[in-house]
């Protein structure tokens, strides 16, 4: 079958026809999904036949791979492979992938293992069209802002819900504390659309205070999760999700009832973040050299 790139909404998110993930892919297809991905942000990919290798394989194509996770462990016998598991919590919490470190993913690919028998979507937000809807006012302001990420909380377990298994993932969790400055406003290093880089990991805007930074960051993320600029994913069996982790965020939706869900999650080492200015982003604390390379 000829490639076919199906649009689902107005601003995110495509289906793919046409590529056998379960075989090598040719240049021609590795670009034209490149491309795709550039253009529509996240891409869904049905039937896959992939296992854990096969996953692994096919983000390798997109660029060099990360560790699963600077502090979380990975797939036994998979050190690339991240389960994402109920398990283990809910990230019922917008965020993009580990901001926390210096350079993040460039790209995740999610793979369906384990679904219950309803809810369990997974939400993707456009955070290039949140910024262009940015009234002027807040634009030129959150175009000068740097926010501190830091993974010195547990997103996926909210507070009252711990007991002493999640008191051990959330000690895990945090076992090496980073803290990263990053732009709120990112500039994509292939199609230089500018989109808001905050989520859950960004804690704190540089140069305020807690109470301040909450104020204006839970301002602009709610340009972010406008519905507008969402991709509702329902997951099926045996799909793939590729989506860009430099201008998305995510959210996994706990509407299953605890049932069983299990997703395993391969990411793309990524690129230093850049601003508006061209000023990168800078180290505050934690080394995540064991995780990811540094993609040029």
């Amino acid at each position: 079958m000829p490639l076919e790139i199906r649009k689902v909404t107005a601003h995110i998110g495509a289906h793919v026809l046409g590529a056998d993930l379960s075989k090598p892919l040719d240049e021609e297809t590795v670009t034209a999904l490149r491309e795709a991905l550039n253009v529509h942000k996240a891409l869904v990919f049905d039937d896959v036949g992939l296992d854990d290798e096969g996953q692994q394989a096919f983000a390798r194509h997109f660029g060099d791979l990360t560790t699963a996770h600077p502090t979380v462990p990975a797939v036994a016998g998979a050190p690339n492979v991240l389960p994402v598991d109920s398990e283990q919590g809910s990230a019922n919490h917008w965020h993009t992938d580990v901001t926390f470190v210096l350079n993040p993913p460039q790209a995740s690919t999610l793979r369906s293992i384990t679904l219950p028998p309803y809810g369990g979507e997974t939400l993707i937000a456009d955070a290039a069209a949140a910024y262009r809807r940015l009234p002027e006012p807040l634009r030129r302001l959150a175009d000068g802002l740097w926010a501190e990420h830091t993974n010195d909380y547990d997103y996926a377990v909210p507070v009252e819900d711990i007991d002493e298994e999640r008191a051990a993932q959330r000690a895990q969790f945090t076992s090496i504390t980073y803290r990263t400055a990053h732009p709120v406003v990112r500039v994509h290093p292939l199609t230089g659309e500018r989109g808001l880089f905050i989520g859950g990991f960004a804690q704190r805007i540089v140069g305020l205070s807690a109470g301040e930074s909450r104020t204006i960051l839970d301002l602009l993320q709610s340009y972010v999760t406008r519905p507008e600029n969402i991709l509702r994913h329902r997951w099926s069996p045996n799909q793939l999700v590729l989506f860009d982790n430099r201008i998305t965020q995510h959210y996994a939706v706990d509407n299953y009832d605890r049932r069983p869900r299990r997703l395993h999650r391969v990411t793309v080492a990524g690129d230093v973040p850049v601003g508006i200015d061209g000023k990168e982003s800078w180290a505050v604390e934690g080394d995540a050299g064991h995780y990811t390379s540094v993609a040029a």
